[in-house]
């Protein structure tokens, strides 16, 4: 990866994993495919390795991720499915010839008959339409932190988890209740 860009933060759901290549969206937006090199990158990551990437193949990536994510919101809110988010899934979804595989260790992976980026968006759409449908075991849910408001999918037992990543959000999170406590402790404790 190049060092110019910001890192890619992977979950071990792809299609809000998708989704989180746009980050911050409450905030200052940080966009993590701003080239269409950046999407071959992270696809490659995802197990989606593709040739190459027009910019009209990162339009229509970028289209479906905001599709996922507002769906995934609606979802996660209890809010309908927006129409226009429901179309987009479903177009990505039959656009491309992606077959799922099996691997001698047991695993799941995909097949891109042409390792193209419409393969690839194919099985990211499927993967959104499998979580959006209740096929999967877990619940969608927004990410607490007031700048992110990412869309993640949650499998953790309780179904309770706040933050779309641990590691970014709630530790941010954490560092800023410990230090308000702290400017606060000197002055309470008198």
């Amino acid at each position: 990866m190049r060092a110019e860009f910001p890192d890619f933060r992977l979950g071990t759901v792809l299609a809000t994993s998708f989704t989180a290549t746009l980050t911050e969206r409450q905030g200052e937006p940080v966009e993590r495919i701003p080239v269409p090199q950046r999407l071959v990158d992270w696809l490659a990551v995802a197990g989606l390795a593709v040739d190459s990437c027009t910019p009209a193949q990162l339009d229509l990536a970028r289209e479906l991720r905001e599709s996922v994510h507002a769906a995934a919101t609606a979802a996660a809110t209890g809010a309908p499915l927006p129409a226009s988010a429901v179309q987009v899934l479903n177009d990505r979804s039959t656009a491309g010839r992606a077959a799922a595989v099996l691997t001698p260790g047991g695993e799941r992976h995909w097949h891109l008959a042409s390792a193209s980026v419409e393969d690839a968006l194919s099985v990211i759409a499927a993967d959104a339409i499998g979580i959006l449908s209740g096929e999967r075991d877990g619940k969608l849910a927004l990410c607490a932190s007031p700048t992110c408001r990412a869309a993640f999918f949650d499998t953790s037992q309780s179904r309770t988890r706040k933050w779309c990543d641990m590691n970014t959000c709630g530790n941010r999170q954490k560092k800023a209740r410990f230090h308000a406590k702290q400017r606060k402790g000197p002055a309470s404790a008198e």
